[in-house]
């Protein structure tokens, strides 16, 4: 059949006249009706200037063109110098924002009505070289998509790398004392005059706990995810230090009193794409106080852990008491040496503990220890002993919770 003789050496032929010549001759007038065609079809070249259309689209189809009456003289796949062309164009189209998919759509929309077009006219005989072109045709669209998506994706990469240094830049420049708005202008990056300053700690999902490389790109992937949900939530852009175990986060914010809640659905919404469970401590603060506002989260969310909160959005008036009894001092030393004399009782200063952590019911601590309640009331009875403190006695209830939580703050 005559597909099988291109492969021969024999060109394709159309109307007695080889494929290849038939396109070449029609590239000028065909590549301009099918710009025009994409700019009616795809919303991206809808949106675009005559100029530009005229320009750059008409020069791209021609070149696809030149590049289909190539393929088909040769009888395989476009070259890399003529593929090269297409990853340039794609990247172009990444620095523009146009979506991929509307890339795609041009490339496709173009190949299907420019061969309807081309073999319009073609005789009964022409049949086997139009099926052997046609399955040439759909393999090079496969190598043409594949190098389109690749030049696009490459190309946003570099431009995601290229707003993450300079976000970087600019949040390394702030914690520096540095002016906002000349940090700001350096770097590119349009500032706003209030942040939700949130220091972040994120545990591993499932996917991340292997030692081969699918762990690494499954931390990508999260971290990915977790920036899709702040990129475009504020007209300024959320500025972040961040790596798939945490870090810090500058999320623009206007003053109003739904903007607490608004910072814990958004660690919320964290939380869900990332697949693990995420601790926080935020501080609402003027750009200006930005760097005091990050060291303050980062020691809000130490005590945060070191007490074993549950995951969520901490402020510093949520663990003020931890918080304070975490500052150096002598009077910390004092309050937790005040159950010095249970060190050599632990389950006296365990039931002590979980009996406060409980509200002083002592029927869920004894559940809780798996014990009768007698033997919480006879352990309560010897820690008061021992110490002199009775948590009955409500003065004496707040030095035992703080002596408690001096305690977890002493060195071992």
């Amino acid at each position: 059949m005559p597909g099988e003789a291109n492969r021969a050496g024999r060109p394709f032929m159309l109307g007695g006249r080889p494929l290849h010549t038939v396109i070449r001759e029609q590239v000028t007038p065909l590549a301009k009706t099918l710009t025009q065609l994409i700019a009616t079809e795809v919303d991206t070249y809808r949106r675009m200037d005559e100029s530009d259309l005229n320009r750059d689209i008409v020069a791209l189809v021609e070149h696809n063109l030149f590049m289909l009456a190539n393929t088909f003289e040769r009888g395989k796949a476009p070259e890399a110098d003529e593929l090269a062309v297409l990853r340039a164009a794609a990247g172009r189209g990444a620095h523009e924002n146009h979506p991929l998919e509307d890339i795609l759509a041009a490339y496709h929309l173009g190949a299907r009505h420019a061969t309807a077009q081309i073999f319009a006219d073609a005789d009964p005989e022409d049949y086997g070289d139009i099926v052997a072109a046609h399955k040439l045709l759909l393999d090079s669209n496969q190598v043409i998509s594949a190098v389109v998506c690749a030049g696009y994706s490459t190309a946003r990469e570099s431009m995601r790398s290229q707003e993450q240094d300079a976000r970087h830049t600019v949040v390394s420049a702030l914690l520096d004392g540095a002016r906002p708005m000349q940090a700001g202008a350096f770097a590119g990056v349009r500032l706003a005059s209030r942040y939700l300053v949130l220091t972040v700690t994120i545990d591993p999902n499932p996917e991340e706990l292997t030692d081969d490389p699918a762990g690494v790109r499954a931390g990508r992937s999260k971290l990915d995810r977790i920036r899709q949900v702040l990129d475009g939530r504020t007209p300024e852009p959320v500025l972040t230090v961040l790596d798939p175990a945490g870090g810090l986060l500058l999320v623009p914010t206007s003053e109003s009193p739904a903007e607490w809640d608004d910072a814990a659905k958004l660690i919320n919404l964290m939380t869900d794409v990332a697949g693990a469970p995420i601790w926080a401590a935020g501080e609402l603060t003027e750009i200006a106080e930005v760097a005091q506002a990050a060291r303050l989260t980062q020691e809000v969310l130490e005590v945060v852990r070191a007490f074993g909160r549950l995951p969520g959005l901490y402020r510093l008036s949520d663990v003020l008491l931890e918080y304070q009894l975490t500052r150096p001092s002598k009077a910390v030393t004092q309050l937790a040496s005040l159950l010095d004399p249970l060190e050599d009782n632990p389950d006296l200063l365990h039931t002590l503990q979980v009996y406060l952590a409980n509200s002083l019911d002592r029927r869920r601590t004894a559940a809780l220890l798996h014990v009768h309640p007698n033997t919480v009331d006879y352990r309560l009875r010897r820690a008061v002993q021992l110490t002199g403190l009775d948590p009955l006695d409500p003065s004496h209830l707040q030095r035992i919770g703080a002596a408690i939580t001096a305690r977890r703050t002493k060195p071992r």
